[in-house]
C-alpha cells in the first residue's frame, strides 16, 4: 500500500499514513533497539485502508532499519 497506494485486499485507494507521534510518552507501534527503556526507539508507521482496515506497517528511514539489523540482526 505504501509504494501503490492501492490496498492489496479489496483494491480501495483509500489508504491513510499514520505516523509515529513523537510527542507521546510510548507512541504506537514502535522497535525499541536499546535495552534502556525508551531510548533509541525505531518508529514503525502504519499503512491503513479505510475500506476493508487492512494494515501494513513500514520502517520508513534508512537509519531504523540499520539500527534494527544492529540489533537483532
Amino acid at each position: 500500500m505504501k509504494n501503490t497506494n492501492i490496498c492489496p485486499k479489496c483494491g480501495s485507494r483509500d489508504i491513510v499514513r499514520v505516523p509515529d507521534n513523537q510527542m507521546r510518552y510510548s507512541s504506537g507501534n514502535n522497535i525499541y533497539t536499546s535495552t534502556v527503556t525508551l531510548a533509541k526507539k525505531v518508529p514503525v508507521i502504519r499503512y491503513v485502508c479505510c475500506g476493508c482496515g487492512y494494515v501494513e506497517n513500514w520502517v520508513e528511514s534508512e537509519r531504523g532499519l540499520k539500527e534494527i539489523k544492529k540489533r537483532f540482526g
